[in-house]
C-alpha cells in the first residue's frame, strides 16, 4: 500500500492503480516547455470524475479526459480512505489532476463531477475552482450503460461513468471554451449552467467577510426561507456589463443558502440598445449637447419593455400578482427599463418594488429644466416614482431633486472575491493567462506585453466616452517624457488599456478606433509600449492582468461605482483614480492608493514616477490596501443589504431610508452594529440629503 502525503492534510491511503493515464506526452512539447515556458501554448481537455464504492467502503474512482472530440485518457485508482474521507477524496484528486496537468501540460477547462463524487466531497467542485481553475459542473450518476450496474464489477464501471461526465461537461461549452450563458423559460437567466456549475462553497464566502456581516446576513436568510418570500430581478442584460456580474454573484449565493431569488432579462433588440446608451451617455453629460431623447425613441423603449413583460412575466410569471404566483419583492435593476415599475405596480398595487439607480446621473443636469439630461431623467422618473425605494451609489450628486428624500437608500456597487476576476491564480493558471493574453495581442495585431521581463500599468474598463482613455494616454506620455527619459529599457513599463465590452455598449468601438488613432498621432513616441485589447468574456484574463500590474489606473471623468477600484485594492494593487463618483470612498488617499482630479495627468504622472522609484512607499501602499478592503464591496455584503429590505418589505414594514446607508440598517437591524476596528467605506455627512450643500438648500426638494 502506497501512502501520498500532503502537508497539513490526513495521509491518502491507496491500495492500488488497476488503470493508470496510459497517454504520453510528445517529446516536442517537453521540449518546448521548457526552453520557450512564456511562448507554450497548453493543450484545453475537459475531466470526468466519478467514484464507486464497494461493501467494503473502498472507493473505486475513474477520471477520464476528453479533447472534445475524443476520450484520449483515463485512470481508475482504489482508494481506501482513512480518518476524513471528504477531504481524503478530495485532496487525491487535486494531487492526482494536478500531476497529471503539469506532466503533460495540459490546461483542464471543466470537469464533470457526479453526484456520487460530490456527496462523499462537498468541497472538492470549489476547491477544483479556486486551486486549479477548472470549473465543476455536477451531474447525476448515469452511466448511459446498457446493461445493469449490478451486473459488473464496480471498476469496470467507473472508467465509463466517468467519460459519461466528461462528455456531459464540455456540452456546457461553448466558442472560446467558455461555458454557455442560459436565458430559458420566460427569459430567466439560468445562472452557472442551470446550476451544474458549482465554484463556491457556502465556507469560501464565509471566509470572505467577518462574523457581523455574515451573522447579519444569514438571520435575513433564514427569515425568508421559513415564509418561502420570492425576490424577483430585472434588467436588460445577461453578461457584461457590471450589473451582470453582481447579479450571477448574487444568484449563485442565494442559491447555496436556499433564498428563492430569480433574475430576468428581456430579449434584446439592437435597435433599443442604441438609444439607452444614448440616454446613459446623456445622464452622465458626456454626450453630444444635440443628442436628445426623442418621442419615437421614448414609444419604442416602452413598446420594448411593454411588450416583454406581456409575453414573459405578466401571465403567471414573476410580474403576476402576489395572488396568483407572482414575486412578492420586485427589484428592477436598469435605467433602461423603467416602465417596468409602473407595471409590476399596475399588476399588484401592494406589492413592494424597488428601483435601482446604477448609474451616475448628473443630478445637476437633470434638475435644471430643458436640458436633455432632464428630458431623459423625467421620461425614466415618471414610470418609477411609484417605486416604494430609490436606492442610489453612495454619491449625493446622483440623486435628482425630485426623487423624495425618506425614499432614498445608500448602496455600493460589489464584486465577488470567488469569481474568475478576483480569486487567486496559482502560477500555472496564471501562466497559462498571460499566454493567452499574448495570444489575443498576436490575432489583434496588437502590442506585445513584455512582463515579467518590464513591469506594466494597467487601466482596466469599458471603451466608454467617460473611462478617460485620453488622460491614461496623456498620463503614461507624461511620464515617459519627463520623468524616465534616461531609464534603461527594462526599469520602463510599459501600459495596458484593456477590458470586455457589454452587450448592449455600441460604443465600445468608437472609443477603441479613437484611442488607437491618439497613439498614432500624438503619442508615436510611446505607442510601441501601450498595449491597448478589447477582449472577449474570459474573466480570468482581466484578473492576470490586475493580479501581475505594478499600478493600476481608473482616470474616469464620470463614474457610478468603479469595482475595478475595490478589485486592485482587494489584490494589493496600488491605484491612482479620480475624485468622481464613488471612487473616493473606495481609496484612502496616501495609504491605498491616490486620488486626483480629473484630467490632472501632471499629477497621475507625479505618483506613477513615485511609485516606480520608491519600493518600499510601494510596497507599504500594496500591504494597507490588501488588509483594508470593506465586506460591503463583496457579494456577501450585497446580500445582506438586499435580503434585509426584502424582509422588512415583504413583512409590510414601511421602509424609509431616509438618504442612508441600507447596510447601516440592515446591520443594527440585526442588533450586529459596525464595532471599532471594522473596515468599510467612510459615511460623508454631505451623504445627508437633509444638508445643504454648494449653496442648494434640499428643503425646497
Amino acid at each position: 500500500m502506497a501512502s501520498l502525503m500532503v502537508p497539513g492534510r490526513p495521509p491518502i491511503h491507496r491500495q492500488s492503480t488497476p488503470h493508470p493515464f496510459q497517454a504520453e506526452t510528445s517529446i516536442r512539447p517537453r521540449r518546448k516547455s521548457v526552453d520557450e515556458p512564456q511562448a507554450f501554448a497548453l493543450q484545453s481537455l475537459y475531466l470526468g470524475i466519478a467514484v464507486t464504492e464497494d461493501a467494503d467502503g473502498r472507493l473505486a474512482v475513474g477520471i477520464a479526459s476528453h479533447d472534445g472530440t475524443y476520450s484520449v485518457d483515463f485512470a481508475v485508482h482504489s482508494v481506501e480512505p482513512k480518518e476524513d474521507r471528504s477531504t481524503t477524496l478530495a485532496d487525491f484528486l487535486i494531487n492526482r489532476i494536478s500531476r497529471y496537468r503539469n506532466e503533460h501540460h495540459y490546461r483542464f477547462v471543466g470537469a464533470g463531477v457526479t453526484e456520487k463524487v460530490v456527496k462523499i466531497s462537498p468541497n472538492l467542485p470549489s476547491r477544483l475552482w479556486l486551486e486549479l481553475d477548472i470549473i465543476p459542473l455536477i451531474f447525476e450518476d448515469i452511466s448511459e450503460l446498457p446493461y445493469r450496474q449490478d451486473d459488473v464489477p464496480a471498476t469496470a464501471l467507473v472508467d465509463e461513468i466517468a467519460d459519461s461526465a466528461a462528455r456531459k461537461c464540455l456540452m456546457r461549452f461553448g466558442p472560446g471554451n467558455l461555458p454557455r450563458l442560459y436565458v430559458g423559460y420566460r427569459n430567466k437567466v439560468e445562472v452557472d449552467c442551470e446550476g451544474h456549475a458549482q465554484i463556491s462553497s457556502l465556507q469560501d464566502y464565509q471566509g470572505t467577510v467577518g462574523k457581523r456581516t455574515w451573522d447579519a446576513t444569514m438571520q435575513y436568510a433564514e427569515s425568508l426561507r421559513e415564509r418561502k418570500v420570492k425576490i424577483a430581478f430585472f434588467n436588460s442584460t445577461p453578461q457584461g456589463g457590471g450589473v451582470a456580474l453582481m447579479r450571477h454573484a448574487l444568484i449563485r449565493f442565494l442559491s447555496l443558502i436556499d433564498v428563492h431569488c430569480r433574475w430576468y432579462v428581456p430579449k434584446p433588440k439592437p435597435e433599443v440598445f442604441r438609444i439607452t446608451k444614448n440616454n446613459h451617455n446623456i445622464l452622465q453629460g458626456v454626450a453630444d449637447p444635440n443628442l436628445r431623447l426623442a418621442d419615437e425613441q421614448i414609444k419604442s423603449l416602452d413598446e420594448w419593455c411593454k411588450s416583454n413583460a406581456e409575453c414573459f412575466w405578466t401571465r403567471n410569471g414573476p410580474l403576476a400578482p402576489r395572488s396568483q404566483g407572482g414575486a412578492d419583492v420586485i427589484v428592477v435593476d436598469d435605467p433602461q427599463m423603467p416602465s417596468l415599475v409602473a407595471i409590476a405596480k399596475a399588476m399588484d398595487p401592494d406589492r413592494p418594488v424597488i428601483f435601482r439607480s446604477h448609474i451616475q446621473v448628473r443630478a445637476d443636469l437633470a434638475d435644471e429644466v430643458g436640458t436633455p439630461t432632464s428630458e431623459v431623467w423625467n421620461w425614466i422618473w415618471n414610470h418609477v416614482k411609484k417605486a416604494d425605494l430609490f436606492v442610489s451609489h453612495p454619491v449625493r450628486e446622483f440623486v435628482p431633486l425630485t426623487v423624495p428624500i425618506n425614499e432614498v437608500g445608500y448602496m455600493p456597487a460589489t464584486t465577488d472575491w470567488l469569481d474568475g476576476l478576483n480569486k487567486h491564480l496559482d502560477p500555472y493558471s496564471n501562466q497559462y493567462y498571460l499566454r493567452e493574453f499574448a495570444n489575443e495581442c498576436f490575432k489583434m495585431r496588437a502590442n506585445q506585453l513584455k512582463f515579467p521581463d518590464r513591469p506594466y500599468i494597467v487601466q482596466i474598463a469599458r471603451f466608454d466616452p467617460a473611462k478617460g482613455i485620453p488622460d491614461v494616454l496623456a498620463s503614461y506620455a507624461e511620464l515617459r517624457r519627463q520623468y524616465m527619459k534616461g531609464f534603461s529599457i527594462e526599469k520602463i513599463p510599459q501600459l495596458v488599456i484593456a477590458g470586455h465590452g457589454a452587450i448592449d455598449d455600441p460604443d465600445a468601438t468608437i472609443i477603441f478606433n479613437e484611442t488607437i488613432t491618439s497613439l498614432e498621432t500624438e503619442y508615436d513616441d510611446i505607442q510601441d509600449d501601450v498595449v491597448v485589447m478589447r477582449l472577449g468574456p474570459t474573466d480570468q484574463i482581466l484578473n492576470v492582468l490586475m493580479q501581475n500590474a505594478y499600478v493600476a489606473l481608473q482616470l474616469s471623468t464620470r463614474e457610478g461605482f468603479e469595482v475595478k477600484v475595490s478589485e486592485a485594492v482587494h489584490k494589493g494593487v496600488p491605484i491612482i483614480a479620480t475624485r468622481v463618483g464613488g471612487i473616493p470612498l473606495q481609496v484612502q488617499h496616501g495609504k491605498s492608493g491616490y486620488l486626483v482630479k480629473p484630467g490632472d495627468s501632471s499629477a497621475v504622472a507625479r505618483y506613477l514616477h513615485h511609485l516606480f522609484t520608491n519600493k518600499k512607499a510601494h510596497n507599504q501602499m500594496s500591504e494597507y490596501a490588501r488588509n483594508h478592503v470593506s465586506d460591503e464591496v463583496s457579494t456577501v455584503g450585497n446580500a445582506l443589504c438586499w435580503l434585509y429590505l426584502a424582509d422588512m418589505l415583504s413583512k409590510g414594514e414601511k421602509m424609509e431610508p431616509d438618504s442612508r446607508w441600507i447596510n447601516d440598517m440592515a446591520r443594527e437591524y440585526a442588533r450586529l452594529p459596525y464595532e471599532e476596528g471594522e473596515t468599510r467605506l467612510p459615511r460623508e455627512e454631505m451623504l445627508d440629503l437633509h444638508s445643504p450643500v454648494e449653496g442648494k438648500f434640499t428643503m425646497f426638494r
